[in-house]
């Protein structure tokens, strides 16, 4: 028999999501900055055996949205709760259970198994703090199992894995069995350089920003890309370029650093940056970037 499966994972922001991804997966799919809502799209990332095939589900953070690309993010991570085969509800060991509690609510009505992920274990100071915490979420959702782990150092992360593999159902697989992730190259080129952004600006600046590639030309062992970033304001242009370019060329040069690991072919960037005004709360420029949920 053959076992296939969605597994989702879901929970508010910050709490480690996105490491939890690219450790079940065993690749960088997920870009991982410290500052909350670096995800925006669901990503998948497939793992692939002879008898089994898991495609795991990365989400937004959880939040209560304050404009139109913050709803669409938010309408990423209800779907995940639609069409799981099983679902990981990741929090941490800093926040509690009623942080985001109509979400958890809705958690607790599923009827496929969910997993209740608690993340960063490694920060507790005693066992007994553990087992608290454990109490805690069996309270709030009793249907679901607990496992502990530390993402970021793979503590229990084999354990977690071995619970999916046991839950997983009977399926053929749904993607081809050399399948990494459903997303296309450019896809993963706009990640990198948002999380570029993410690492050299601050404040409201990373927020503001999306990115469009142009052009994703492969010539041999060389890739041609031209990229746009997309600003809000005439002012965030300006940042975003820096002094004499030094902050934008920043940026493309750790983009590129990155972008040719992840294609393991050398890499021609160039960028250009563009204003488009309100662009976060314009139902075109979402359905553009990319942000419709359905």
């Amino acid at each position: 028999m053959h076992k296939a499966g969605f597994v989702n994972i879901v929970g508010n922001p910050n709490v480690g999501k996105s490491t939890l991804m690219n450790s079940l997966v065993g690749e960088r799919i997920s870009i991982i900055t410290s500052k909350a809502q670096t995800t925006r799209h669901r990503i998948m990332g497939i793992v692939n055996t002879p008898d089994m095939q898991i495609v795991y589900s990365d989400t937004p953070g959880v939040l209560k949205p304050n404009y139109k690309l913050q709803e669409s993010m938010l309408a990423f991570s209800q779907s995940a709760l639609t069409d799981a085969d099983i679902l990981l509800y990741v929090t941490d060991t800093v926040e509690t259970w009623d942080k985001n509690k109509d979400f958890v609510e809705s958690v607790s009505r599923m009827q496929t198994p969910v997993i209740v992920v608690i993340n960063k274990m490694d920060l507790l100071a005693s066992q007994q703090e553990l087992e608290t915490l454990v109490d805690q979420w069996h309270e709030r959702l009793p249907k679901a199992e607990i496992v502990p782990i530390c993402a970021l150092q793979k503590i229990n992360t084999d354990l977690l894995i071995k619970r999916i593999q046991d839950l997983l159902p009977d399926s053929p697989p749904y993607f081809d069995k050399d399948a990494l992730t459903d997303r296309p190259a450019r896809f993963f080129v706009t990640e990198i350089i948002r999380e570029k952004i993410f690492q050299t600006y601050d404040k409201e600046i990373p927020y503001s920003t999306e990115v469009e590639v142009e052009l994703f030309k492969e010539d041999g062992k060389l890739i041609n890309i031209q990229a746009v970033i997309y600003v809000e304001r005439d002012s965030q242009k300006g940042i975003i370029i820096g002094k004499g370019g030094a902050a934008l060329k920043r940026v493309g040069t750790l983009a590129r650093k990155d972008i040719e690991a992840f294609f393991g072919k050398q890499v021609m960037l160039r960028f250009f940056v563009k204003v488009e005004k309100d662009w976060r709360n314009s139902v075109r420029d979402l359905n553009r970037f990319g942000y419709n949920p359905e």
